[in-house]
């Protein structure tokens, strides 16, 4: 199966929603032979389902015994395990760390949860945005005088939570691969939407950034850091943070001669020259504004639908958007030169794999 840096590295992946299912299909675009234990007889998925892709689908009953021995054989023969219930729940199937781990000492058991595995609120339901709302990230997003915005679920689910536990799984494999000796990666949202945001703690450290909204460097507050609705009614990005590309923003805008834009960096004045160069923005549609900025070094990009960013010739020209099955989706990331991986195949039908796989893995049951 597959090809990739991880190629040769097998995966148990227990179904679930959100974070598991996306870190599972990261190291299988990566080459990792990922086996999905699906609840025998669920809704099949379709190839809508992106984040399934890549892998094949046993399917078990966890209420039989014969079933959960079928999971523990598959287990003995993997390199990592992935599963993203509530703490408590993979140990009253007997599917916990300890019988796993005692049944393969090299084994990787990665742990996905909201909260974490210990603490007030292990046990208690959420989702992304209470998540991050609870380290401090969700109340630096949103405009001034207004809620804060949700971002999507980005932050917690997928950044927060996904890239932190396929991060966690492959170090472990790597001390695996010296020690001969696995372990448990607890992986919760909440510490990795912290330490998302490290930066910031820093800047606040040292008094450069506020807890109010629209009002810092990257939140929107700076005229220079910021989006702009055209005359056509759609956006642009400007991301002119050093003083050569704010520089040349100026010039490409036609402010050079405006003296009140040449205090970049005086926050009082900010305001005011969000306004005023808002209003500049709107002279011009998208189109217009990108002949005259994009691919230099203002630091601008035109703020693309869904629709439209496949369409891109930059995303064309690196093929970011692939179809597969039918379905436009992001193709792989990150890109290795001897190593490249892939889209191993579209998401598999529930359970359909099952026989296949046990052959290939070598369990008879």
């Amino acid at each position: 199966m597959g090809q990739g840096p991880l190629k040769g590295v097998r995966v148990v992946e227990f179904a679930g929603i959100g974070p598991g299912p996306f870190c599972a299909m990261l190291l299988s675009d990566m080459g990792a032979d990922v086996v999905r234990i699906d609840r025998k007889g669920a809704t099949e998925g379709g190839a809508w389902q992106v984040v399934n892709r890549g892998r094949r689908s046993v399917g078990l009953d966890l209420k039989l015994e014969q079933d959960r021995g079928t999971a523990l054989a598959l287990i003995a023969k993997a390199d990592a395990l992935i599963e993203g219930f509530r703490p408590g729940v993979m140990e009253r199937l007997g599917l916990g760390p300890d019988p796993c781990l005692a049944r393969n000492p090299r084994l990787v058991y990665g742990r996905m949860t909201g909260w974490g595995q210990s603490g007030p609120l292990a046990h208690a339901a959420g989702h992304d945005l209470n998540y991050i709302a609870l380290t401090g990230a969700l109340h630096a997003m949103g405009r001034k005088g207004e809620a804060p915005a949700p971002p999507l679920n980005l932050v917690g689910d997928y950044g927060g939570g996904a890239l932190y536990l396929a991060l966690g799984v492959c170090a472990a494999l790597l001390e695996a691969q010296r020690s001969g000796q696995g372990q448990v990666v607890d992986a919760a949202m909440t510490d990795g939407a912290a330490s998302l945001a490290a930066m910031f703690w820093g800047m606040r450290a040292i008094g450069v950034w506020s807890d109010e909204r629209d009002a810092n460097l990257l939140d929107g507050g700076a005229h220079f850091y910021d989006t702009y609705e055209t005359k056509d009614g759609r956006f642009v990005s400007i991301g002119a943070i050093e003083p050569q590309f704010y520089a040349l923003l100026l010039d490409k805008a036609g402010l050079s001669d405006d003296q009140a834009f040449h205090a970049q960096m005086d926050r009082s004045q900010w305001p005011a020259l969000s306004e005023r160069l808002a209003a500049v923005i709107k002279t011009k549609t998208r189109e217009e504004w990108c002949a005259l900025m994009e691919g230099t070094d203002v630091c601008f990009a035109p703020v693309l639908s869904w629709d439209e960013a496949p369409h891109h010739p930059h995303n064309v020209a690196r093929e970011t958007f692939v179809e597969v099955a039918g379905v436009t989706q992001p193709n792989v990331a990150p890109r290795f030169s001897r190593t490249p991986s892939a889209i191993q195949s579209p998401p598999p039908k529930t359970g359909a794999d099952t026989e296949a796989v046990l052959a290939d893995w070598g369990i008879v049951r």
